[in-house]
């Protein structure tokens, strides 16, 4: 029997709990997206460029190059949390005493 814990509050997630898999892919940008269109461009020297660059991309040896796959089971608080702030940057607030 495979039993699941949430990945955000570490709680124990039962056969009857909902669990929502969240998938994350985070990989070096290959190129310049917003950059504006030269009509003169030479197009196959450019996919063999896009190409040449791929192949060093995807080369697990390279370190700033590597894709990271990353896998969470969260839970149905957990998961709510993490639609209203997916990248952290919320920050807490932290309720101190008057004295």
């Amino acid at each position: 029997m495979i039993h699941h814990t949430c990945d955000g509050c570490q709680q124990p997630l039962g056969s009857d709990d909902v669990r929502f898999v969240v998938r994350m892919e985070v990989y070096r940008s290959l190129g310049n997206e917003g950059a504006e269109i030269d009509e003169d461009r030479d197009h196959l020297e450019d996919i063999d460029d896009y190409l040449a660059r791929l192949d060093d991309f995807t080369d697990p040896q390279s370190a700033d190059g590597a894709t990271q796959q990353f896998r969470f089971d969260l839970c149905e608080d957990c998961h709510k949390n993490f639609l209203a702030d997916p990248l952290g940057r919320r920050v807490q607030q932290l309720n101190f005493s008057e004295n």
